[in-house]
């Protein structure tokens, strides 16, 4: 019978490799997300103001960037796997300082738009899910620990980045300040991810879920996999919806701006408090249990957004809730492949998966103001947005596959198919089930 050292691949870093990989991408993703992601909502209005362009007509050249990393996400994910996520962070780093660069000095629309599309190129390389891969295939079974303290920390990339691109556009105007960011992500992001990553790629643990299929068409075509999909894409669209439409709801329901504001920017606390939580959900539930309880707390939190009419105070709370919905839910994101198949071609999988969560994240931020254009109010839209919520926590039922036979040779915590946690399972590794 294995023991449980040898169903675990041996790293390839040590522990201080191990550390310096955290690290860096920690920095880079803070970096790589205010630059080429949270930056442009700060921008968008002096941009229309300075060239005469509608914000929506800006807004679908950002969002034409990220359903331009959605697809090119894919082919990206099985590079990742063979080669590693040195050489497709690095040249997605350098790419990123052209794109910004052609944003910033874009005379027309056609090149705006052009720069964008580079951009969800170099997006593809450098934000969530290459971090992900490569974090989940050096850390093995530690995987939760590292994607937490990722998480957490990239969180401050909107904190950082936001009140920093709008004290240099006070100074700079939107050209300069976006050129001033292309000289911060050269700087910090290239020499980061071509020295910080270095270190042999691991071989992949074709044994970590033992009696599970692992080629990847064979998982693709698998009833798990294609419920797997929608769900994250769905759940992944109600949470961004809720993000980008929060403020004017809570405008509707009565609260001033600023207050709205400060309840959006607790609720960013809530999001942090609950992926400080995560480590215990993967002891506590199965991966079933996980994906349902997480997606039906986000319809939950929602529906109560759609529903309360007040006071203030009930908002707030719904609100922080949601953010904690939604701060569990991107580490649900991070490890549903490797929870289900393991970390062996999980940049190829977890690409396929992303690239619909991210057109969703794309069509979110018009979506939400078009529905309650539709609908005449915000309420009715987070009512209907609890409904899509719920909808992925149904489908989340079938995401787990199903063994191929029974061995009984295999540890009863390394079976998918199980619907109750195992004691032994600790705090830091992966909950298989």
């Amino acid at each position: 019978m294995p023991t449980e050292e040898t169903t675990t691949a041996p790293t390839s870093l040590s522990t201080g490799g191990l550390r310096r990989v955290l690290v860096v991408l920690c920095v880079t993703e803070i970096v790589s997300w205010g630059v080429l992601y949270y930056a442009f909502p700060v921008l968008a209005p002096s941009i229309s103001a300075d060239t005469g362009w509608s914000v929506s007509t800006i807004t679908a050249g950002f969002s034409t960037g990220l359903v331009v990393s959605a697809l090119v996400g894919i082919p990206a994910g099985r590079w990742l796997d063979r080669i590693g996520p040195r050489p497709l962070m690095t040249v997605g780093s350098i790419l990123g300082v052209p794109a910004v660069v052609g944003i910033a000095l874009a005379p027309n629309l056609p090149l705006f738009f052009a720069a964008w599309v580079l951009a969800g190129v170099a997006m593809a390389g450098t934000l969530y899910p290459p971090a992900f891969a490569a974090l989940t295939r050096w850390w093995g079974p530690r995987r939760v620990r590292a994607l937490t303290a990722l998480t957490l920390l990239a969180g401050l990339a909107s904190t950082i980045f936001a009140p920093l691109t709008a004290a240099l556009l006070g100074g700079l105007g939107w050209r300069h300040t976006y050129l001033a960011l292309a000289v911060i992500l050269a700087a910090i992001t290239i020499p980061a991810h071509l020295f910080g990553l270095r270190g042999p790629w691991p071989a992949p643990d074709h044994t970590e879920h033992h009696g599970t299929e692992h080629a990847p068409r064979d998982v693709v075509r698998s009833r798990a996999f294609l419920l797997l999909v929608p769900a994250i894409a769905l759940g992944t669209f109600a949470a961004f919806a809720v993000v980008v439409n929060q403020v004017p709801l809570l405008i509707e329901r009565g609260l001033s701006t600023s207050d709205a504001a400060w309840a959006l920017g607790l609720g960013g606390l809530g999001q942090v408090l609950g992926r400080l939580g995560y480590g215990r959900l993967t002891t506590a539930l199965s991966v079933r249990a996980r994906a349902v309880v997480i997606l039906a707390l986000s319809a939950a939190a929602t529906l109560l957004l759609g529903l309360l009419p007040g006071p203030e105070v009930l908002l707030i709370a719904a609100a922080m809730l949601a953010g904690a919905a939604r701060g569990v839910f991107t580490l649900l994101q991070a490890t549903a492949v490797s929870d289900r198949w393991g970390a062996a071609h999980y940049g190829r999988l977890n690409g396929l998966v992303s690239a619909p969560s991210m057109i969703a994240t794309a069509l979110a931020p018009w979506a939400g103001a078009a529905i309650a254009v539709a609908l005449g109010g915000y309420p009715g839209v987070f009512v209907l947005l609890a409904g899509i919520a719920g909808l992925a926590a149904l489908l989340a039922v079938g995401t787990v596959p199903r063994r191929r036979g029974s061995d009984p040779s295999v540890p009863r915590h390394l079976d998918v198919s199980s619907t109750r946690p195992h004691s032994a399972a600790g705090p830091d590794e992966v909950d298989q089930r």
